[in-house]
């Protein structure tokens, strides 16, 4: 018998092995809501680390002693903490086909321990190649039968881990740690966790992303809409058991950075209700009286300390109650928390409704309801048909002032958003675009075309500048105005004159995209040649618009850069920056050769891809 082998069997023989427990926290409500039960071996021992210990066990085939053994301590040292959470215990399914399995041995020890096997979810860890479903399936059914819940470990880095999630059901899925690593940086991760999430809200599964380590992790997982975490960030496994979450961990957006709201957008409290909650505690047959005696009442929703941890709903919950013929007899005594499939999405009641539609898309929830929260803390409740209703009669508002061309917000809004940002002392820059050389680009190849053109400006202006970096409005005719809320708005200008510049080409004949431009007659009515449409751009920035009054200030300022732009062949822009008194005084001279501007007027300064 080897060195080895023999410490092995004197450590199961002595149960020298101490449990870690490592939390799990659910994101949405920002609270430990389980513990994963991790081993570790004797400090002096070369079987402390848990791989070496369930090596050597594989190897000299006392896996299954060594996994009882570890069943009974973690179950144990757990129930010691009297933690209001769940327990994770991870189970091997090969396991069961050992001949020393013992069957019920895991609820002999809940028993002798005090646990409820309620609280405690079977993690089926598959660390070898397996076409055994059947086995893995009956490992599920002979857990379920007991009344654990189960969790499909490590999904992604299995052998066929896709398929037994599908055959399984299981009731949470770990996304294996490699896809967590780096995750914000890598669009594969990316995508593979977003398609994971996806299938889990179909499913009325709870994803728990694994092995988070860094801030920009952590925030990647939340904005994909991820229920739980587990990882370094959050907390380490510890022997003595975290007992709550640090709130500063999820490092809440900076409240006094200002963001704009866009006029014409609803925030989500405008569809707010608030209906009086009841705690995850309250007895089913109480929620049953509350029924009875409102007739009205459709929605509750569960909340304990200010964080709602479900909703429940009238028509699903007298289905699910008595859709068995002892279902009050069954289920009346219990909390109406066992009745919960998922936590509910909680959304913060300044959210643009455009947001909380796209969040909805973006992670495939299927809730009928969902929770509005202010600070963090319960608020109220809103319905995804009240969110219909009012996206519907926001569009046909905003329809009244689009342009028809491009369905682009018009004048008035976009006028009423600067006057709005001003008042807010919100920064911002300003770009009035528009189109050089158009009228005979029009006058030669016809209107349809121009419209073309127009709408190319369009597309390209929504390419280059997403929402969260600006609003793009359609004045009239081919001028166009952006409001640039993000820092890199000289970049983005940048960009859409470079796009721009490449896709003018495909809008003329080669004749004329060899020649450069066309022959048309000018105002006067003379024959000249003109080159290629173009943009000009006038750009106000946040320097000088923070000093604006109104719109009327930053449009004369914008229509006087435009005019600079202009002067300039090609694609160009013009900024204007509010300077100085010292700073005018070292350039006037260059001002004063431009013969366009006085002493008391905006410096321009010129900017030119050429």
């Amino acid at each position: 018998m080897s060195a080895l082998q023999q410490e092995l069997i004197t450590i199961l023989e002595h149960k020298k092995l101490t449990p870690h427990f490592q939390p799990i926290v659910s994101i949405s409500q920002k609270k430990i809501i389980g513990y994963e039960a991790l081993i570790r071996g004797p400090s002096n021992s070369p079987l402390h680390s848990p791989l070496n210990l369930f090596d050597i066990a594989e190897r000299y085939g006392l896996s299954s002693q060594l996994e009882f053994v570890c069943r009974e301590l973690s179950i144990k040292h757990f129930a010691d903490f009297n933690l209001d959470a769940k327990l994770f215990l991870n189970v091997s399914p090969h396991v069961l086909l050992q001949p020393e399995f013992k069957t019920g041995e895991t609820l002999r020890y809940l028993d002798q321990f005090g646990l409820n096997p309620h609280s405690v979810v079977i993690e089926l860890t598959e660390h070898k190649p397996t076409d055994d479903y059947e086995l893995m399936r009956e490992a599920v059914m002979h857990y379920r039968g007991m009344g654990f819940e189960i969790a499909l470990d490590d999904l992604g880095a299995g052998y066929s881990s896709l398929r037994l999630w599908s055959e399984l059901l299981p009731e949470y899925v770990k996304i294996d740690q490699h896809f967590i690593q780096e995750l914000q940086n890598d669009s594969v991760k990316l995508n593979f966790v977003r398609s994971i999430q996806g299938i889990a809200s179909s499913l009325n599964c709870n994803v728990i992303a694994e092995g988070i380590e860094t801030e920009a992790e952590f925030k990647t997982i939340e904005k994909l809409g991820i229920s739980h975490g587990q990882g370094y960030y959050l907390a380490r496994p510890a022997a003595m058991p975290l007992g709550k979450i640090d709130v500063d961990i999820f490092l809440p957006e900076d409240s006094s950075e200002k963001k704009p709201v866009w006029v014409n957008s609803t925030s989500v409290d405008a569809i707010s209700r608030f209906i009086a909650p009841i705690s995850a505690d309250t007895l089913i047959s109480d929620v049953m009286n509350l029924f009875q005696q409102h007739p009205e009442l459709t929605i509750l929703p569960l909340v304990d300390f200010d964080i709602a941890s479900g909703i429940i709903f009238r028509d699903i919950f007298l289905s699910k109650l008595f859709s068995s013929r002892y279902g009050m007899e069954l289920y009346g005594r219990k909390p109406i928390k066992t009745f919960i499939d998922q936590i509910p999405l909680s959304i913060d009641h300044n959210t643009p409704i455009e947001s909380v539609s796209q969040q909805l898309t973006s992670t495939m929830r299927h809730e009928q309801a969902f929770i509005i929260t202010r600070k963090g803390k319960y608020a109220g409740i809103a319905t995804i048909l009240s969110l219909l209703e009012k996206i519907t009669l926001q569009q046909i508002d905003n329809a009244k002032h689009a342009n028809p061309l491009t369905l682009l917000p018009g004048s008035v809004p976009m006028n009423e958003q600067v006057n709005q940002l001003l008042a807010s002392k919100t920064s911002f820059g300003f770009g009035y675009f528009d189109l050089d050389n158009f009228k005979p680009f029009n006058d030669i190849y016809g209107y349809s075309a121009g419209d073309d053109i127009i709408k190319a400006v369009a597309t390209t202006l929504k390419q280059c500048i997403p929402a969260e970096s600006g609003r793009i409005g359609h004045i009239g005719g081919d001028d166009f105005i952006v409001i640039f809320t993000g820092e890199d708005w000289l970049e983005r200008c940048q960009k859409v004159l470079d796009a721009f510049e490449e896709l003018v080409p495909n809008y003329y004949t080669p004749t004329d995209v060899e020649a450069g431009g066309i022959r048309a007659e000018n105002r006067t009515g003379e024959k000249c040649f003109f080159p290629m449409t173009s943009l000009s751009v006038g750009l106000v920035s946040p320097m000088t618009t923070i000093h604006c009054h109104s719109h009327v200030d930053i449009a004369d300022l914008a229509s006087e850069s435009k005019k600079m732009a202009k002067k300039i062949e090609g694609n160009s822009y013009f900024v204007n920056h509010r300077q100085s008194p010292k700073t005018l005084e070292t350039i006037q001279a260059a001002n004063d050769r431009q013969g366009d501007f006085h002493e008391h007027d905006t410096v321009i300064k010129l900017h030119s891809i050429r």
